[in-house]
């Protein structure tokens, strides 16, 4: 499959769920809208170089400038002030968006050890679907030596389509690799 994931959802995803879900017009087919990749800097001790070294390993990987994220309230026992910058998100479109869902499914994702496939059941109810990404180093953009700490961060997809059923299509459809928990309970059973 050498050809980008854009042309791939143009030339087979579309036929593919036209096919599956009985679609009669294109219209009607669930698209990839945009991809959200946040962080949180947490409570760690240098909240201003820790915000700084999540902004920079955020824009290393998506290859935009992230916006900073402010607390909403205080909360004393958090040692949290209202309008305090803890975190970093990028709204990805367009070209990006493909760009980066491409490295996030063909070369981060595999990367992971002991890699068995996402959880199917990461949907919000409203087709939008929530991957976390337990650290920054899975991405061959990441240079390993220069790791100062370990940022995790939450992928969000969101589609244009209402169902979690024809979301799941769509990403499947797309490659995203979903684990089956009753393939893997099946193929453990029997070993045993």
């Amino acid at each position: 499959m050498a050809e980008g994931l854009k042309s791939y959802y143009k030339t087979h995803v579309v036929k593919a769920l036209m096919e599956k879900h009985g679609f009669s017009n294109v219209h009607e087919i669930p698209r990839i809208e945009k991809v959200v990749v946040n962080t949180c800097i947490g409570s760690q001790t240098d909240g201003k170089q820790a915000l700084e070294d999540a902004k920079a390993e955020l824009t290393t990987i998506t290859g935009q400038k992230p916006a900073e994220t402010r607390s909403k309230t205080s909360i004393a026992n958090f040692k949290l002030r209202e309008n305090q910058a803890i975190g970093a998100r990028v709204t990805l479109r367009g070209e990006r968006m493909y760009e980066f869902l491409e490295r996030l499914i063909r070369m981060a994702l595999p990367r992971i050890r002991d890699f068995r496939g996402v959880s199917p059941k990461a949907f919000d109810g409203g087709g939008n679907y929530t991957l976390g990404v337990p650290d920054q180093s899975i991405f061959p953009e990441i240079e390993l030596d220069k790791i100062k700490r370990n940022i995790g961060f939450d992928v969000t997809i969101v589609t244009s389509t209402r169902s979690d059923a024809e979301a799941k299509s769509l990403l499947s459809e797309m490659g995203m690799p979903f684990s089956d928990k009753a393939k893997l309970a099946k193929g453990a059973a029997t070993k045993n």
